[in-house]
């Protein structure tokens, strides 16, 4: 990739934050002050509308059900075995990029995000549609440092056949100690959306699926140290990341882990979905 083409891909990155970021949220905004987001009879997507209260513009998120990250601590031997099990099957068979893509990941990088866009989400559709719960071995999003390329983490996502359900405490569900159940939903238009693109584009949905008021109940674990905690909700500061760049990959890209952020730009072509996520955003917004 020579200067100039970086120069543009710069510049295109740069535009669609500023497009598909925070241009789009201030529509959305507008759009919820004057009409309610939606008039909910399937003309267009109800973002914000009267039948999702708890929703908003910004990304955020809340405890599932039930849930609550007060009775955790990384040094519970729970969390421990958790916290193993997950590095030993990202070591095993989901490393890196390649890794991922062999076995059946499919990359997302956040479109309606405006914050840290250092680490990206791949989802597994067969681990996402399957009945397991908190399988390190089949986790349903693994969670990818953009500079190294490498694994630093999984995302386990409480659904069974693809529908959301309710998650299983990690720790303390027999009232023997203090409950750790660090679950969490997005109810921010981000996460929203991303959950809506991805049942579209890779859950095979009908492109008239309702968007959806909250996602799946959603569990971080980390394998990289974390100033916060292994379940924390934000990825690791860079200086965190311990990651060595990852070998160069099998498939044919100018990019290179360590010297080019991972992104939709330096992927093979059968791996980018027809419709990128900035590029499934209605048009009204």
């Amino acid at each position: 990739m020579d200067d100039n083409d970086d120069d543009l891909s710069v510049s295109r990155r740069t535009l669609l934050h500023a497009s598909a970021g925070t241009a789009s949220l201030s529509a959305v905004g507008s759009a919820r002050a004057d009409d309610g987001g939606g008039d909910g009879n399937g003309e267009g997507v109800p973002w914000l509308d009267q039948n999702c209260p708890e929703a908003t513009v910004e990304p955020g998120m809340e405890p599932c059900e039930g849930g609550s990250a007060e009775g955790c601590a990384d040094d519970h031997p729970a969390t421990i075995e958790l916290r193993s099990a997950v590095e030993e099957s990202l070591e095993a068979g989901f490393s890196d990029v390649d890794a991922l893509i062999d076995a059946g990941f499919k990359p997302y990088f956040d479109a309606l995000e405006v914050g840290d866009d250092s680490w990206s989400h791949w989802l597994h559709p067969e681990f996402i549609g399957d009945d397991g719960l908190v399988d390190p071995e089949r986790p349903e999003s693994v969670l990818v440092d953009n500079e190294s390329w490498r694994s630093m983490g999984v995302m386990f996502i409480a659904t069974r056949g693809g529908e959301p359900v309710e998650p299983p405490a990690v720790y303390g569900a027999d009232d023997t100690e203090e409950q750790c159940s660090p679950w969490h939903t997005h109810t921010g238009l981000p996460g929203r959306f991303a959950w809506w693109y991805y049942q579209q584009v890779y859950g095979h949905a009908a492109d008239d699926l309702e968007f959806p008021c909250r996602t799946p109940c959603m569990l971080h674990v980390w394998t990289v140290d974390h100033p916060e905690t292994v379940y924390a909700h934000d990825a690791p500061p860079q200086e965190n990341r311990e990651l060595s760049p990852a070998s160069d990959p099998s498939f044919e890209t100018d990019a290179a882990p360590g010297e080019d952020e991972l992104g939709w730009d330096v992927l093979p072509n059968d791996l980018v979905p027809d419709q990128r996520p900035e590029e499934r955003i209605p048009v009204d917004l």
